[in-house]
Order: C-alpha cells, then structure tokens, then sequence
C-alpha cells in the first residue's frame, strides 16, 4: 500500500487548526518558527484573531503552511510516501518533503505571500465554478476578464480576476446551469496572468534557498506539470504556479497512475480529502480534522 500525503491550500484555516499539536513536541519547533514570523503566539493568534486577519493573503498562507508542516512532524511513517500541495500548500509539500528546513519554507512562504500583494490588485479574488465543461469555463472567464486558476476533478474550476467580475462570471455560470458558483473568501487572484509581477521577486528567492535532499521515501509531486520534483531544476515550475493555471486533476491522476491507495489530508479542512472521496471512491482517504487526537492519525497511519 502506498501513502500520500496532501498538502491544503488557504481558505479553511480557523480557530481551532493548531488545537491537536499545541503540545505535541515535533511540532513545538515549526510552531515556534510560525510564531516568530507572525509576531505572535500562532496558537493563540487564530483564537483571538478577526476573521479578517484570518484571511489576509500573507497570514493566511503562513497559518496554512505551519498547519500542515506541524502535522507532517507529528506522523511517523517509515514506508514510502508521495506528498502534493494544493497552491500555498505546494510550498508545504516542498518542506514535507524536506527539500527545506521548516524555518525556511515559512520565510519563503512569505516572501511568496507579500510578492503576491505587491503584484496583485487590490480588488483581486477568487471564485469557482462546478458543472460545467471546461471549454465553457475558458470561454465564461475571457467574456468577464477572469482566468482558470485550478482545474480540479469533478467540473470543478477555481477563478480568478477582479472581485467585480468574478462575481459576475459566477452569476453568469449559474444562468448558463452550473451546479454551484460563488467567490470564495481568498483576496488575490492565484494562478493567473495579474500576478506575473510576482514570479520573479519569488523565483529570485528560491534561487538563493538551501536546498536540501528529500527526506528518505519522500517522492514529491510538483502541482505545475505533475511530474516528480528534482530540486532545483524545479524551481522554475515552483515560481511559475504563481501566475499559471495549476491542473489538480492531474496531478491527483499521477499520484493514482504511481499506486497511491491511501490519502492524508493535513488541513486545515477536509476540502482535499472531499475530492478525492468523491473522485476516487475506492481508495482509503482520510483528513487529519477527521481525527481527534494524534494517536488516532498515527494508528491510521501504521496500519
């Protein structure tokens, strides 16, 4: 049986995300780095923080990629694994995988995160669209100046371009009969041609990064051509994902078409974990918010 490990995006982070490894000790050094980088305690930053602060570009990325990098420290997997992230959480993979040290895949996480803002509008969001084909998604954004950000399984599209109009291409997907479209609640515009400003102040980061050889067992699938990651001769698909379309579908495909039957979402969320579910019924998934204790995921995980 071969175990993957998926990294989520922003979006689901909440009060809660860091209540199971507050006191579990692998996890005590990321949070530590996590909390230095905010310039508060994280653990009690998401409980008291508003929903705002939550959910700005910067902080957001960071809360998510400390989620799932203290998750991983706290699963203790000797076999074999695949890990992927889903945008930011490619960031998490990339330190899951142990390309980098925890401390510098938050500083980079950062430095993605504010390259971001600089870029993007300030009116800049996200929205999705589920139900329709993709041809008529491609023609749905370029009428409303929007873009496919994240091709997902399921006629499952991700948007993005000005609030405005994402809004308005979200209306329009529903009178031209979509499932479900509405903006989502990410302030910038991922994985699409408004922020191409943004690739070369990040990718200029990377350069200068210490590299680090995998983690023994770890195969790490990039989200820009779902191909296996060689370190630096990646970075370039790493950097480019800010303004490029990721395909998730396909990289869920690969991950599959290399004998993956179990999944791990490390949150915060279930989103990814939901998707597979749905996608791909016959594998064993689960998310670590599915668990109550960290006992539990490790069991699961040792089975």
């Amino acid at each position: 049986m071969t175990l993957a490990l998926l990294c989520s995006g922003q979006g689901r982070q909440g009060r809660e995300m860091f209540d199971l490894f507050a006191d579990a000790s692998a996890a005590t050094p990321i949070l530590t780095a996590a909390s230095a980088m905010l310039g508060h305690d994280v653990v009690a930053f998401v409980r008291d923080a508003d929903d705002a602060t939550l959910h700005t570009n910067r902080t957001s990325q960071m809360l998510c990629v400390a989620r799932g990098l203290a998750a991983a420290a706290c699963i203790a997997s000797r076999e074999p694994l695949l890990v992927a992230g889903y945008s930011v959480g490619e960031m998490t993979a990339w330190g899951v995988a142990g390309l980098w040290s925890a401390e510098e895949t938050l500083q980079l996480t950062a430095v993605r995160a504010e390259a971001m803002d600089a870029a993007g509008g300030a009116d800049d969001g996200l929205g999705f669209v589920r139900g329709l084909p993709r041809d008529t998604v491609e023609a749905l954004v370029a009428r409303f100046g929007c873009a496919i950000a994240i091709v997902n399984p399921g006629q499952l599209f991700v948007i993005g371009g000005e609030q405005r109009q994402v809004g308005l291409c979200c209306e329009a997907a529903l009178t031209m009969g979509a499932l479900s479209a509405r903006p989502i609640g990410v302030r910038v515009a991922s994985h699409t041609p408004r922020l191409a400003d943004a690739v070369a102040p990040f990718r200029a980061a990377l350069d200068a990064s210490e590299l680090r050889r995998p983690v023994a067992g770890r195969t790490l699938i990039g989200a820009a051509d779902a191909s296996i990651v060689h370190g630096a001769r990646s970075l370039a698909g790493l950097a480019g994902q800010i303004d490029t379309m990721i395909d998730w579908a396909a990289t869920l495909e690969a991950m599959v078409e290399r004998g993956v039957d179990r999944i791990l979402e490390l949150g915060p969320g279930t989103a990814l974990a939901d998707m597979v579910r749905s996608t791909y019924p016959t594998l064993d998934v689960r998310a670590v918010d599915d668990f109550r204790g960290i006992a539990g995921i490790a069991s699961w995980v040792a089975r």
